[in-house]
């Protein structure tokens, strides 16, 4: 199982979210697959269906909503 990926609430995009593959998952090209959005900002984490890297906020990390 691959270890969480810890985000900053400024890594999110504008909808609250991160890609993966992600370059901060450290995917080499090799082992990509195709890009889904991973909603973080919903409940504070969100797991990749494809490759199982887990995105969390980092702990006291605050999502502003409504920009």
């Amino acid at each position: 199982m691959s270890n969480a990926i810890e985000l900053l609430a400024k890594d999110l995009n504008a909808q609250g979210g991160v890609f993966c593959p992600s370059p901060q998952a450290d995917m080499k090209i090799w082992n990509t697959h195709p890009k889904v959005y991973l909603d973080v900002a919903k409940t504070g984490s969100a797991k990749c269906p494809y490759c199982g890297t887990v995105y969390q906020l980092k702990a006291g990390e605050v999502v502003a909503h409504g920009h």
